[in-house]
Order: C-alpha cells, then structure tokens, then sequence
C-alpha cells in the first residue's frame, strides 16, 4: 500500500488510500486503535477521510506511534529546552520519508540537480535526530552543484558563494532558521532576486518572534527579493507543505488540511474559518497519518492554507489517554 501513495491524482484517491490507511493504522498501531475505541468511533462507518478520528499530536511526546509489527529504523525528535518533553516519531521505513520529501521537492521546485541548496541551519546541526537535517543532507547530496553546503555561523563564506551563484545564474535555495536567516542580513545585505529564500520557522529561543509579514519584508530587503518561502513539516509528519510566498501554503497529493473547531476538536470546520490543523500526511503509513496539532489556521477553497499561530496546553477530548 505504502508504495503507491505518491501516486495519488485527485480526491477520489485520496479518500480510497486515507480509508485504507485508516483501516490499516486501526488494525495495527496500538495507540491510535486505543484512541479511536476511547471515542467510540466504529470503524466500519468511517466512510470518508473527513470522519477519521484525529489523534492529539501530543500522544508523540508520551508513546511510540508505530504499528505493532515494526521496529523504527531511525528516530526523529523535536527540539526544546532542557527538562522540555519532546516529540519522539520512530520511523519503520526511512525509504518512505525519502520518496516524500524528494517527491514533494521536485513538484514544488524542480530537478534538484540544477539546484544548489545552501543551508543556514545552526539551530538544527546542533542537535541529533532532526527529521529537517536529513531532508537537507540528501538535497545537498542530490544537488549535483559543488556550491551546496550547510553553513554555520560563517556568514562571510555564505556571503561569497550567494555572490558567486548569482554571477554563475544558477538556480539557488537558501534554507535558513528565521533567527539565523535575520543574524546574516543584520551583517550582509544581498541583492539576488532570482534567489529562493526558504524559511523553516522559529526563532528556537534566540530573538523575539515576530509577525509574518514584519519578518518577510526585513527577509525580502536583506536578500533583494520579492517573497519568502517557506517550510510547513515538523518531526511528527514525514511530508511538508510550501510556501511561494505571503504565507500561503500548498500540499503534495498525498497530503492534506484540515480545520477543526477549537471549542470542540472532533468538530471540523468549512472553508471559510478560521480553527486548528489537523492534517492528514499518508507517509505516516506506519505510524499514524492522522494528526491534531496544536497550529491555528485557515484553509482556502482554491486548496492554499496559512498559518496563523499556535495554542499550547489545549484541552482535547481522549488527552486523559497520554498518562496511561
């Protein structure tokens, strides 16, 4: 099953391979079987992938979200401060993850070997199990330009390859943490409006946030470009969502938005509303695909979504499940 989830066209399949999946996380993944039973769901009247039980996104701080019959060939986690819980999502086929985000890198951006990746993620090299930093290893890899490169804190040597990309005219993609991308412009100011400049969120405790529109004009100014883009993932899904600018966010097939009603979360809202993500991301296959995150957002008829923020500490029905 897990294999023809890229393959998905419309929403005729998507339906028939969200179900399946269901059915499938049901049978096997002990947590979300437990969760679904706790809210009373039957599983056999489950006959469209807008009335599959969300699980709290919260449940990947306390279990292991994998199906009974795997064992995780790697793990990735979260980020946070000391004596933070974080998020721990084992991955049973990392084969899985790679045809998702390189899948979803091609449609979005093209072939990647035409593409130099330079990356300004120090936030992230800091750190060990970072579902980003292995998507970045295997672009850079994959790029087939000598350019591509993490770069630290050396921002005079980022500077200089920027320069020299731009002078070549070859198809760039700057990959930065907010912070790290607002420390470089405070010292370089570049003018590169073929440059991409992708930004993955957060300022992991080192500047204030900031409002998405202040930041994108600061970012646009300091680079010489028209929009930002951005990066929609986080380390319980394997697909990503992107952004071409002013916030509005696009999936591949295989994935897809919802919103749900703050007030009640088993609630889902029309398109027209603002309410919490849930999302459904069919690489998950053997974990689970079915998510509730804790992201405030709005869902667009034309199939865009934006972020708005974020609620913490949010009372969902079957939470009482995180403690057993």
């Amino acid at each position: 099953m897990a294999a023809h989830l890229f393959d998905i066209s419309d929403d005729h399949q998507f339906n028939a391979a969200a179900l399946a999946t269901f059915h499938y996380q049901y049978e096997h993944t002990p947590v979300y079987r437990q969760y679904v039973t706790h809210l009373g769901v039957q599983p056999d009247r489950v006959d469209h992938y807008s009335k599959i039980p969300f699980l709290p996104i919260q449940f990947f701080k306390t279990q292991s979200i994998i199906v009974k019959d795997k064992t995780p060939e790697i793990t990735f986690t979260s980020s946070g401060t000391t004596g933070m819980v974080t998020s721990r999502h084992p991955v049973a086929d990392i084969q899985i993850y790679e045809k998702s985000f390189r899948n979803a890198f091609a449609l979005f951006y093209g072939d990647i070997r035409n593409t130099a990746i330079l990356a300004l993620l120090p936030s992230y090299l800091e750190r060990s199990g970072s579902s980003l930093i292995y998507m970045v290893d295997d672009l850079i890899k994959s790029s087939h330009q000598e350019e591509s490169n993490y770069f630290l804190y050396n921002h005079e040597d980022l500077y200089r390859v920027l320069q020299e990309l731009q002078v070549k005219g070859t198809k760039t993609i700057l990959i930065g943490v907010t912070y790290a991308l607002l420390d470089f412009i405070e010292k370089y100011t570049v003018n590169f409006p073929d440059l991409i400049v992708m930004e993955t969120g957060g300022m992991k405790g080192q500047r204030k946030e900031m409002v998405r529109l202040e930041l994108h004009e600061l970012l646009c100014k300091g680079f010489g470009t028209s929009t930002i883009h951005s990066e929609y993932g986080m380390t319980e899904l394997l697909s990503q969502g992107y952004s071409y600018g002013h916030g509005l966010f696009k999936t591949p097939p295989w994935m897809k938005i919802l919103i749900r009603d703050t007030n009640d979360p088993l609630t889902l809202l029309d398109n027209t509303k603002t309410g919490a993500i849930n999302v459904i991301d069919l690489a998950n296959y053997y974990s689970c695909s079915f998510i509730a995150t804790q992201d405030l957002g709005k869902y667009h008829e034309n199939g865009d979504f934006e972020i708005l923020g974020r609620f913490d500490n949010a009372d969902i029905r079957g939470c009482n499940l995180l403690i057993q």
